[in-house]
């Protein structure tokens, strides 16, 4: 396992190796794919985080709306973020995450390292067990007890590295096999494109991510969780012998400027969800207020945060965040 290095290229073809993270904590995108999210709206959001200086933009992977809402569908994820590739520059794109359920490893590998191409080097690839029953019955995929989809995950994280190393790779799993690959092209980023997992941080998850990922994530926490999952990774990467590995999180996002915008969005996105009720842990408020609650999490030891945007339709959230918001954070 090599040390926590990544690339984080500044411009298609400038590949360069540097710490994962060069800021206190950075302020990325999330946009849930499977909300309907339009080819043009998809361009729109990437090139929109471009203008206004937001370093990342993820996307979940999901074929089907959770909400059983047949209008909404999903452009496949990794195909989405090649083809976005290549008509940016700067914004890094990646996914949050890749089930284990839905492809696989080597199809997976070979899909990212296009990505990895398309961009000049900007992707990272969020892999993890699955979850949402009800779209693999759908889509004919396999949803085996949890065990199970954690120990293909396991096979996959291991798989998915040998792609991308250098030299000969053969692999012997219970559920997946592979014999004298030496997969060519390899990615532009060295040692490999950024690996994230994420979840509450248990044992098994905690081991896996000590072994394999660059980054932890975890969704929509308080900052007294961040702590004890964050010292849990912690230990986990100790145990492993290496240095923590990043924290990260998750959280649904609403803002404004001021009040009056604050109700504005509020009630656009009730229409949207069908529900004015939001969980305690978004990241709710006026500028102020969501600087501060952004504080709180910084200050709990996260290093990034993937603000999940449900209006994506609304281009004016990404000024906010990144030209408003971001500063304040500095």
């Amino acid at each position: 396992m090599s040390d926590l290095v990544s690339s984080r290229s500044r411009g298609k073809g400038s590949v360069t190796r540097s710490p994962i993270y060069d800021h206190a904590m950075d302020l990325c995108l999330m946009i849930e794919g499977q909300e309907g999210v339009s080819w043009p709206e998809w361009v729109a959001l990437a090139q929109g985080c471009e203008a206004h200086g937001i370093p990342a933009m993820f996307r979940s992977d999901h074929h089907l709306n959770l909400d059983g809402r047949s209008d909404r569908g999903s452009l496949d994820a990794w195909a989405t973020i090649a083809a976005l590739g290549a008509v940016t520059s700067t914004v890094r794109l990646g996914t949050l995450v890749s089930p284990a359920t839905f492809r696989h490893p080597s199809t997976l590998a070979k899909a990212v390292l296009a990505a990895d191409h398309a961009s000049g080097g900007r992707v990272e690839l969020g892999l993890g067990a699955g979850w949402h029953e009800r779209e693999h019955q759908a889509y004919g995929f396999e949803f085996p007890p949890l065990k199970e989809r954690m120990d293909r995950l396991e096979e996959q994280l291991e798989i998915v590295h040998g792609h991308w190393a250098d030299g000969s790779f053969s692999f012997s799993g219970r559920h997946y096999r592979l014999a004298g690959l030496d997969a060519q092209p390899k990615p532009l980023q060295r040692p490999r494109p950024p690996l994230l997992m994420g979840g509450a941080a248990g044992p098994r998850g905690a081991r896996l991510a000590a072994r394999w990922a660059d980054e932890y994530n975890t969704v929509m926490p308080t900052p007294a969780e961040v702590r004890e999952r964050r010292e849990r990774i912690e230990r986990a990467c100790d145990a492993a012998g290496r240095a923590p590995i990043p924290l990260s999180v998750m959280t649904g996002f609403l803002a404004g400027r001021d009040r009056a915008e604050l109700r504005d969005r509020r009630r656009a996105l009730a229409e949207w969800r069908g529900t004015d009720e939001l969980p305690d842990t978004w990241i709710v408020g006026t500028l102020d207020e969501a600087a501060e609650q952004l504080a709180a999490l910084r200050d709990a030891g996260v290093q990034r945060v993937m603000l999940q945007n449900l209006l994506h339709r609304d281009l004016d959230v990404l000024a906010l965040i990144g030209d408003e918001l971001a500063p304040r954070l500095v």
